[in-house]
């Protein structure tokens, strides 16, 4: 059993999924989409996750989002912390960053199972 289960997901292709902690990424963080050499890659490719994680404020988000799940864990319930990550599409920030938490986790020693909902459906166009 996971102790925290990581869904990456995109709003624009269908509702966030349930969890005890939602980052909303579109707003607040550039969008890789916008450059078209990275706009049909995925979290898979290096090239995108080098630029989510070259944004201003991504990386003080993951270690504040590493402290707030470790605050959940100190619970007394014992279930799995559920962690969902959006962004427009799926493909690029919201896949990125859950991809570094679950990353971040697993190396303070807790499993962590993570699912990428949307990252290889079609590109929303905008």
């Amino acid at each position: 059993m996971a102790d925290v289960e990581v869904t990456s997901f995109g709003f624009g292709h269908g509702p966030q999924p349930t969890a005890h902690v939602v980052l909303d990424l579109r707003q607040h963080f550039r969008d890789p989409h916008v450059d078209p050499a990275l706009r049909t890659l995925t979290v898979a490719n290096r090239a995108v996750r080098r630029a989510v994680l070259r944004t201003s404020g991504i990386r003080p988000l993951l270690r504040a989002t590493v402290a707030q799940v470790t605050a959940f864990r100190e619970g007394p319930s014992g279930e799995a912390v559920k962690v969902a990550v959006g962004c427009v599409g799926g493909r690029h920030r919201s896949a990125t960053v859950a991809h570094c938490l679950a990353r971040r986790l697993r190396r303070r020693g807790l499993a962590v199972d993570l699912r990428h909902r949307d990252a290889d459906r079609p590109v929303i166009q905008r």
